[in-house]
C-alpha cells in the first residue's frame, strides 16, 4: 500500500509506517505528533478498501434514487439487513438504458471505495442491469410515449408504398446478412428494381450516429422511391440502436415511404412503430418492394377484371340514362303536343267567333258584287245592279231595286 510521505515515516525495512495501532518503542501509546490528518486517514481507508475488493457484481434493491443536474446518479443498494451508498457517474450513466425505479431489483457492477472528502464508503457503479429486462423495457416505454405524444405513431400518418418502385434505398451494414438477404430475394424474383445501399453501422456505440447521418443523406439525395432500414437478427443490445429516439425521429422525418426490417419476426423495435410499413425480416422487405411474376399476373388479372366491371357498369349506366332520357323526351313531347292542341283549340274557337261564317249562322247575309267583292256600304250599291247574297246555306242572286242610304254617324 502506497502512502504520501507526510502521512507516515520511513521504516528501516522499507515501506511506510502510518503510526496507527502501535505504541512507541517502549510499548507506550503513539506519539500525538505522529497523528494522521483526516485526509490521510480517509485516503488510507480508500486504498485499503479498493485494494481489498476487486470489481464485482452486487445484487440489491434501489432506494433513495436521485439524478443530479450534472448527470450523476446517487442512490442506495439494500437488502433485508444492510445497505450501501452507490453512485453512477454521468459518463457511465449515459450507457445505462434508463434510470432505475425506486424499489427495482438490480445487478450493479463496480468497485467498493471510500469517498475521501466525507469519509463515506460507497459503491461506484459502472454498469447497471435490472433483473430481467426492466431497464431496457422502461427505456423503450419512455421513448414510445414521447414519440406517441408527438403523433409519430399515429396510424393516419402512415403512407402507402408505391406499387412499382423503381429505386429503393437500403440503409444497413454493407457486410451484414441483411443486405445479402435483400439482394438474394430480389434475384429470386427477377426484379429490375434499382438498389442503392447507404452504408451505416447497425450496432455498437457508433450505430446511432451512423444511422441518423445515413437517413439525412437519403433525404438530401431525394432519388429513391422507397427507403428500407434493415438489420439481421441479434441480441437485445445488438438491436438497441433501432430503439433510439434520435434514429426514430430521423426515420419519421423521411420524405419518402419507409420500411423497417430489423431483426427477426419476433423482434419489435421503435423504428418498426415509426416506419410506414414493418417487414418481419429483410427478405420480407425485399418481397414487398419487388413483385414476383405470379403476383404481377394476379395484379394484371385483377386490373383486367376491374376494367371489365367498370366498362360494363358504364355501359349499363349509359343505357339506363338513355332509357330515362327517352321516357323524359316522350313525356315532354306529349306535354308540348297537348299544350299545342289546347292552344290551337282556343285559337280555333276565337277564329270561329270572329269568322263571317259564324255571323251567317246567326241569320246574317253577306252581299258581293259579281266580281266577289264584299259590298259593305249602301253607297256600294246602284239601282238595277246585280249582286249575290251569301247566306248560311247558299247564294241568292239579286238585283238592286233602289238604294236609300242612311246618314252616317258623326265620328268625334
Amino acid at each position: 500500500m502506497k502512502r504520501p510521505p507526510e502521512s507516515g515515516r520511513p521504516q528501516p525495512g522499507g515501506g511506510i509506517d502510518y503510526g496507527y495501532g502501535r505504541g512507541d518503542h517502549d510499548g507506550g501509546p503513539p506519539d500525538p505528533e505522529e497523528a494522521l490528518t483526516v485526509a490521510g486517514l480517509t485516503a488510507a481507508a480508500k486504498e485499503v478498501v479498493e485494494g481489498a475488493f476487486p470489481m464485482m457484481w452486487v445484487r440489491g434493491e434501489v432506494t433513495d434514487f436521485k439524478a443530479h443536474r450534472n448527470g450523476h446518479w446517487y442512490f442506495s443498494l439494500r437488502d433485508k439487513t444492510a445497505q450501501v451508498r452507490a453512485v453512477i457517474w454521468s459518463s457511465d450513466a449515459r450507457r445505462v438504458p434508463a434510470p432505475p425505479d425506486e424499489g427495482m431489483q438490480v445487478l450493479a457492477y463496480g468497485r467498493l471505495t471510500v469517498f475521501a472528502a466525507r469519509g463515506e464508503m460507497q459503491f461506484t457503479v459502472s454498469r447497471l442491469e435490472a433483473e430481467g429486462d426492466g431497464l431496457w423495457r422502461k427505456k423503450l416505454e419512455l421513448t414510445r410515449k414521447r414519440l406517441e405524444a408527438d403523433g409519430l405513431l399515429a396510424p393516419e400518418r402512415k403512407r402507402r408504398l408505391p406499387e412499382f418502385p423503381r429505386t429503393v434505398a437500403v440503409i444497413t451494414s454493407p457486410d451484414g446478412a441483411a443486405l445479402k438477404d435483400i439482394t438474394a430475394a430480389l434475384s429470386r424474383r427477377g426484379s429490375k428494381v434499382r438498389l442503392v445501399v447507404v452504408p451505416a453501422a447497425v450496432q455498437g456505440e457508433s450505430a446511432v450516429g451512423d444511422l441518423v447521418r445515413a437517413l439525412a443523406k437519403v433525404a438530401r439525395w431525394g432519388g429513391a422511391d422507397v427507403l428500407i432500414v434493415a438489420r439481421g437478427g441479434g441480441g437485445r443490445e445488438d438491436l438497441w440502436a433501432f430503439n433510439d429516439e434520435r434514429v426514430a425521429r430521423a426515420l419519421a422525418a423521411s420524405t419518402i415511404p419507409t420500411i423497417s426490417a430489423v431483426g427477426h419476426e419476433i423482434d419489435i423495435s421503435i423504428c418498426d412503430l415509426v416506419a410506414d410499413v414493418r417487414a418481419a425480416t429483410p427478405s420480407a422487405a425485399a418481397e414487398i418492394v419487388a413483385k414476383s411474376e405470379d403476383e404481377l399476373e394476379q395484379i394484371l388479372a385483377g386490373v383486367g377484371a376491374r376494367m371489365a366491371r367498370t366498362v360494363g357498369w358504364r355501359v349499363e349506366s349509359a343505357r339506363t340514362r338513355y332509357r330515362a332520357a327517352g321516357r323524359a323526351l316522350r313525356n315532354a313531347s306529349a306535354q308540348v303536343i297537348h299544350r299545342g292542341r289546347t292552344r290551337l283549340a282556343g285559337l280555333a274557337g276565337s277564329l270561329h267567333a270572329l269568322s263571317p261564317l259564324s255571323t251567317l249562322h246567326r241569320g246574317y247575309a253577306v252581299p258581293r258584287d259579281p266580281s266577289g267583292r264584299t259590298l259593305r256600304s249602301a253607297h256600294d250599291f246602284a239601282p238595277a245592279m246585280p249582286f249575290d247574297l251569301l247566306l248560311r246555306d247558299g247564294t241568292v242572286r239579286a238585283v238592286v231595286d233602289s238604294v236609300s242610304p242612311t246618314r252616317s254617324p258623326e265620328v268625334t
